[in-house]
């Protein structure tokens, strides 16, 4: 029975890359070998998890089918990864600690036929395996533009590596509060911050575009995948500390927040539990609470409150400075009043003119 699973397992997962959409039993495969998990063959999700019912990887796999069908580009000629044993071999080796040069080497080994590009063939191939393990841009595309930053990584292992780069930040501010205005929905309706829901991890809490715009990483249901597998090579708490993240900016029973969400173009495309994640209490609101986003917040909440409302919705919603918006509002109603009476006295007074007129010009 063991050997016809295998058998059965390896005819799945020897299928093009290409081929959509992924079976259910595919995707099934893919969560077991990627981290360590269990997966009921029918529904793609994990067993043993109270969060079952939850896990819903679709925005997930529309990532995975994405990002496949872009390293094919060209018909596949800048990677050596064709089908999804390939990327399952290549993540095997990424959880097992190899190194970067020794995973090309293995892989190089597996080529039937040599190719003028191998060497790029071989470094795209352990970057889409590593992209499609932790949801994280790896590598520099030499195709089209995904306004997205890259991860470079270059040598050692790839645990080693993401120690490094997700290391701790404690460069910024001590005092700064995170109270409960400081979430999504007013960086966009009172900072006037375009908000750009990621698939990139290295991405979230980043400021571009002269601190105009905030990239978020909302895939919820990935980070507590990731938070619960044992065999997780992202670095200790940073998939619980990415969660709590989304609690504050995201809080759950927000009724401002989810019709927010609601009212979003691209709702349809977001992880269904990126509002689900909880809300922060006071105590965990504080900066000292965040160790490897730290200084990516401080940076947002430095943009939130140095932003000024430019716009009738943004004085609307800005009631950070109670006085400012009371009298702001109190001088609109004035003006507004004023324009009112003063075009109501203007129409009484042609009337009045109209009437005199008239009066002159009735015989007798």
């Amino acid at each position: 029975m063991e050997s016809h699973n295998t058998f059965l397992e390896a005819s799945i997962v020897e299928q093009s890359i290409l081929s959509t959409p992924l079976s259910e039993l595919t995707k099934s495969v893919i969560i077991s070998h990627f981290w360590g998990c269990a997966a009921n063959s029918t529904t793609g999700q994990r067993l043993g998890s109270p969060n079952v019912g939850a896990m819903d990887l679709d925005v997930y796999w529309a990532y995975y089918t994405k990002e496949c069908a872009n390293a094919l580009h060209d018909s596949g000629r800048h990677v050596a990864t064709r089908t999804h044993a390939d990327i399952l071999d290549c993540v095997a080796k990424l959880r097992t600690d190899m190194r970067r040069d020794h995973i090309k080497s293995a892989l190089r080994s597996k080529l039937t036929s040599h190719h003028a590009n191998e060497d790029e063939m071989l470094e795209n191939s352990v970057d889409l395996a590593a992209s499609l393990l932790l949801m994280a841009n790896f590598g520099c595309r030499s195709y089209g533009f995904s306004g997205q930053s890259s991860v470079r990584w270059t040598k050692g292992s790839l645990r080693e590596f993401l120690q490094r780069y997700f290391e701790p930040e404690r460069k910024l501010g001590e005092s700064v509060k995170l109270e409960k205005i400081f979430k999504a929905s007013n960086l966009d309706r009172i900072a006037g911050l375009e908000i750009v829901w990621t698939d990139n991890l290295a991405d979230h809490l980043r400021l571009t575009d002269d601190d105009k715009r905030v990239h978020i990483f909302h895939h919820a249901s990935f980070l507590e995948v990731q938070r619960e597998s044992a065999e997780n090579v992202l670095p200790e708490g940073l998939a619980e500390e990415t969660l709590r993240t989304l609690a504050l900016l995201c809080p759950a029973s927000d009724h401002e927040t989810r019709q927010w969400i609601s009212g979003l173009p691209d709702h349809g495309r977001l992880d269904k539990r990126v509002n689900q994640c909880g809300r922060l209490k006071t105590d965990s609101r504080r900066i000292d609470r965040f160790a490897f986003w730290r200084d990516r917040l401080v940076m947002l909440k430095q943009a939130f409150d140095e932003a000024q409302p430019k716009t009738m919705r943004q004085w609307w919603y800005d009631s950070r400075n109670g006085v400012q918006w009371y009298t702001f509002w109190v001088a609109v109603m004035v003006l507004v009043l004023t324009v009112v009476f003063g075009l109501v006295q203007s129409i009484e007074g042609a009337l009045q003119v109209y009437a005199s007129f008239k009066s002159l010009d009735s015989p007798g």
